[in-house]
């Protein structure tokens, strides 16, 4: 059965217009929108002992701050928040976010049900998203997807974090193994660096060490 009542919290307005378009495509007359989490939040505790509370709640990670002040910063917080009113609240996440390690967390510990990505088409994947949502199966775009497949297929040593933080330092590859002695990490040679380093690169398929680190970077491994 299709949502009867859905929350968005969404502060551009023209990204509400759109999300407000596929509520009506899909059928959903009672829809309730807010700029900002604190009203959201406030919508959620007066509606949720009634007889018609929020069956979805779809929102923004990040929230640009103007003249209110708000006691949550973002769309982390208020799905944090609501999970302690009512836990059973379908959730999906819409929001340019790509960062791997950020959505990791968004499912396994504030268990949303869905995540789509501000992209080309994704009015389409929204909608598909609702509609699988409503099977009560869980949801990502298909480009992220394959991002977080991607990430999980290499796993990353504490030596291997050791050396790209090091990288991402400014640390010098050939001065590396200096710092591996004096903290008496093994291996501490050169030669082990360097195996390293083009084993990760060639895993993931970077051609330079800089990619390596930048790719640490976005997903949160260092």
């Amino acid at each position: 059965m299709m949502f009867k009542k859905v929350l968005i919290a969404e502060d551009h307005e023209t990204t509400s217009i759109s999300i407000r378009k596929t509520m009506d495509d899909l059928g959903i007359a009672k829809t309730e929108y807010t700029y900002y989490c604190d009203d959201a939040l406030m919508l959620i505790q007066k509606n949720a002992t009634t007889e018609e509370p929020f069956d979805l709640l779809i929102t923004d990670l990040s929230f640009e701050e103007d003249h209110r002040k708000q006691k949550l910063a973002g769309g982390m917080e208020l799905v944090e928040a609501v999970r302690a009113i009512q836990p059973n609240l379908k959730v999906l996440v819409f929001s340019a976010e790509n960062k791997a390690s950020v959505i990791d967390t968004l499912f396994k510990q504030l268990k949303i049900n869905a995540f789509v990505r501000k992209a080309r088409h994704d009015a389409k994947d929204l909608k598909l998203a609702i509609e699988t949502m409503v099977k009560n199966q869980p949801y990502i775009s298909a480009t992220l997807k394959h991002i977080i497949n991607q990430k999980n297929a290499y796993e990353f040593t504490s030596f291997d974090i050791t050396i790209i933080s090091l990288l991402s330092q400014g640390t010098l590859q050939k001065e590396i193994p200096v710092y591996l002695l004096e903290n008496n990490i093994k291996p501490s040679g050169l030669s082990s660096v360097e195996k390293r380093l083009n084993y990760m690169k060639e895993a993931l398929n970077f051609s330079k060490n800089e990619q390596l680190v930048a790719y640490c970077k976005d997903f949160g491994i260092i």
